[in-house]
């Protein structure tokens, strides 16, 4: 569904885009057919190089990346970036690693174009946490073991983020925990506190997607030390192991030795 201003037809309607987490494959038909048809994209730094590269020659490109607690471009200079080019009445994809209404600042951007008269379309993406599980050949919910499913973000701008450990410390809960890998020590001694067994299962699984993917298993107890094997982002999946070895599984004793 289309939400632009009826009164003022002349001004753009910006494509917000989920471009996956990383390989093309994950890309839908309608993002696809979106970026071919842009004069300009504004992307993150988590799309991935497939995805970029099947931007046509001629789409001016704006990176406009955010990496956590490292160097980002200030949110206040991507809404500008984005209301000014919309603007000048070039058709803007936005395009967001995964999905674009988890952790992604969707709504912020919304606003600033609300502000001005400009419309908007959401293409839903693929986000990372079903990528990841299906790379471990698992569910993210089963019968008999979870009912629900937490998303999370280990981070949020006041910090490292509160949330109900207390739940989800009890026994059987999944959890995708987005952006955790730098709090990874808090993560796990707020889980401990609230009462989870240090043997359940997490699952670190770096650069989703991409061909440089790795999977680092183990439990509860290893969990900030399977965080610091991570050189690319990665996801945590909580309360799930791989459904079987495969080599491109880097336990913690690998990662020892």
């Amino acid at each position: 569904m289309s939400h632009a201003r009826a009164d003022r037809p002349e001004l753009s309607t910006v494509i917000f885009a989920g471009a996956g987490p990383g390989a093309a494959d994950h890309l839908t038909l309608g993002v696809l057919r979106a970026i071919e048809a842009a004069d300009v994209v504004i992307h993150d730094r988590l799309v991935g190089p497939e995805v970029l590269a099947l931007i046509p020659a001629h789409v001016r490109r704006i990176d406009v990346g955010k990496e956590g607690f490292g160097p980002s471009a200030a949110q206040s200079d991507i809404n500008s970036v984005l209301v000014t080019t919309a603007l000048s009445g070039a058709k803007v994809v936005r395009l967001k690693g995964g999905d674009p209404g988890i952790f992604a600042r969707l709504d912020e951007e919304i606003e600033a174009l609300s502000a001005h008269g400009l419309g908007f379309h959401i293409l839903p993406g693929l986000s990372t946490a079903p990528v990841a599980a299906a790379a471990i050949g698992q569910a993210l919910t089963k019968r008999g073991r979870n009912a629900s499913l937490r998303i999370l973000t280990g981070h949020d701008i006041d910090g490292f983020a509160e949330q109900d450990w207390r739940g989800l410390a009890r026994e059987g809960e999944v959890a995708a925990i987005y952006m955790g890998k730098k709090s990874a020590r808090f993560i796990q001694g707020r889980l401990l506190m609230h009462g989870a067994r240090s043997e359940t299962p997490v699952t670190l699984v770096e650069n989703a997607s991409r061909p440089d993917q790795r999977i680092h298993a183990g439990v509860l107890a290893d969990l900030p030390a399977l965080a610091a094997c991570c050189q690319g982002p990665a996801i945590i999946l909580f309360g799930l192991a791989p459904r079987a070895a495969i080599s491109a599984i880097h336990t913690i004793e690998e990662a020892r030795a």
